[in-house]
């Protein structure tokens, strides 16, 4: 091709509106994970058919899999003509844009520029118009669908789309759905508490009155219930659900949990094991069957006092058996990391402890809750198995420096608190625990507090610049 007819091509292929141009990062996900998890929801959700086998494709062209991509476009392609002959002009479009850049990648380029007339032709018959990229909710749907899948960086964006699908199509129960799900993650991660307005539950109720044979949504709405104190109201919809769908894994991983934090863990294990003969390699599963033995291992520990050996050492065995196979599909998964550390530590294994911890710091897709969770748990990880006391602060305190208030950040300011006083108590007269102290107080705004603490510290150790400037400056703040 001329340079000008391939300036021309690759022009017209970023102005479609598909996978290859939304902005999906191979180094944002686990392809692998990613592709598992995509085959599973064709089988089990035929309605989305259309949207998975287009992401397939995306994952599979990601993977170096032109050939396959095609496959599964072609798939695509049969689910819109066989479900959704009368629409097929705008149902398809995705799957088109999906084509033209396939072929180009594999420089088939008359192929790529048969694809991207397709488009042209059917977005100006769909908007009468010369225009021909078409803004269609459907359009934005899928994109919302696509990003919910690349993960969590994705949720804000996919948050978008839902929310400019619906201004077009307020009652189309898969835009509310999507909506439903993406706001019920992006609350997972954020600090609400259960006495606030908490938008996902009343997003939930309204996607399952408008589709209410959508048992994973039902599901859904049965944690968030949970998590608002209305447990028995959740329970009933959990059954239901288990009632419509009694064999659909997406139903019974979210009624194990359900069941799992309601304390009946020997049932919820009873479930995801029926669930993990449908879908072995469920990351999620093997994560929820390890925090169900995790629970058991307190169990014993807490009800009994000195509980059988064999027992303990069976629970462990089996939480690390499940968390490294959930690692094992799921590379990036940072909460299996974590737990699995801790796992090793209750086995006194602290080499395979210390290095998953170090391993679970080095994936690349930590936010900093992420990060700050790390810091509490590795710092009890130095405090109660390593008994460094020091190491413990100094990691507490790197979780508490990231200005991000989460549920991390307030374990380790709680954890600080209480270990540098329980120091100050014994008597110790430590200097620099009082510098730490006055530090937790000052990056937690308790200014009279810090001031207090920088006073005993500068006492003891008169010449420290360090306690003298951080002093001074909180004097100044006050003042001002």
């Amino acid at each position: 091709m001329s340079t000008i007819s391939m300036n021309s091509l690759k022009s017209s292929l970023l102005k479609l509106e598909c996978h290859f141009t939304w902005t999906l990062l191979k180094q944002d996900v686990d392809l692998g994970h990613l592709e598992e998890t995509v085959d599973d929801q064709i089988e089990f959700f035929i309605e989305s058919n259309i949207t998975n086998y287009n992401l397939l494709a995306y994952v599979c062209h990601l993977k170096g899999s032109n050939e396959e991509a095609l496959r599964n476009l072609q798939k695509a392609e049969a689910a819109a003509q066989k479900n959704h002959p009368d629409e097929i002009d705008w149902r398809i479009l995705v799957t088109w844009g999906n084509y033209a850049w396939i072929y180009y990648h594999m420089k088939r380029y008359e192929e790529a520029q048969t694809y991207i007339n397709k488009v042209e032709n059917s977005c100006k018959k769909l908007s009468n118009t010369d225009q021909w990229k078409i803004q269609l909710p459907e359009i934005y749907a899928e994109q919302g669908w696509a990003l919910l899948k690349f993960g969590r960086k994705y949720y804000e964006r996919a948050k978008d789309c839902f929310e400019t699908a619906l201004k077009n199509e307020p009652n189309n129960p898969r835009f509310n759905a999507g909506y439903a799900i993406v706001m019920y993650r992006l609350e997972d991660f954020s600090l609400r508490q259960c006495e606030e307005i908490i938008p996902s539950l009343e997003l939930l109720k309204r996607a399952v009155e408008l589709n209410p044979k959508s048992t994973f949504i039902m599901a859904l709405l049965a944690l968030k219930l949970q998590d608002v104190k209305q447990a028995d109201e959740g329970e009933r919809y959990i059954e239901e659900a288990m009632q419509i769908t009694p064999d659909l894994p997406y139903v019974q991983r979210y009624a194990a949990k359900f069941y799992r934090r309601k304390g009946e863990v020997d049932k919820a294990v009873e479930i995801l094991k029926k669930a993990l003969a449908v879908t072995p390699k469920s990351a999620f599963l093997h994560h929820q069957l390890a925090l169900c033995y995790k629970g058991k291992l307190y169990q014993l520990k807490n009800t009994t006092r000195y509980p059988p050996q064999e027992q303990v050492e069976e629970v462990i065995r089996l939480a690390i058996f499940h968390l490294k196979t959930a690692i094992a599909q799921k590379a990036k998964f940072f909460t299996a990391h974590i737990e699995l550390a801790n796992m090793y530590a209750e086995g006194k294994r602290y080499e395979e402890a210390e290095e998953t911890f170090q391993k679970a710091f080095q994936i690349n897709i930590l936010f900093d809750n992420d990060k700050q969770e790390y810091y509490y748990r590795y710092g009890n990880f130095q405090r109660f198995h390593m008994k460094s006391e020091s190491e413990a602060i100094r990691y507490y305190l790197e979780g508490l420096k990231i200005d991000k208030e989460s549920y991390g950040r307030i374990a380790c300011r709680n954890a600080l608190k209480k270990l540098l006083e329980k120091r100050i108590q014994r008597g110790l007269e430590d200097a620099a625990d009082f510098g730490t102290l006055g530090l937790v107080h000052k990056l937690s705004g308790e200014k009279h507090k810090a001031i207090e603490c920088y006073e005993k510290a500068i006492a003891l150790c008169p010449n420290n610049e360090e306690y003298l400037s951080a002093l001074c400056e909180l004097r100044l703040s006050i003042s001002s």
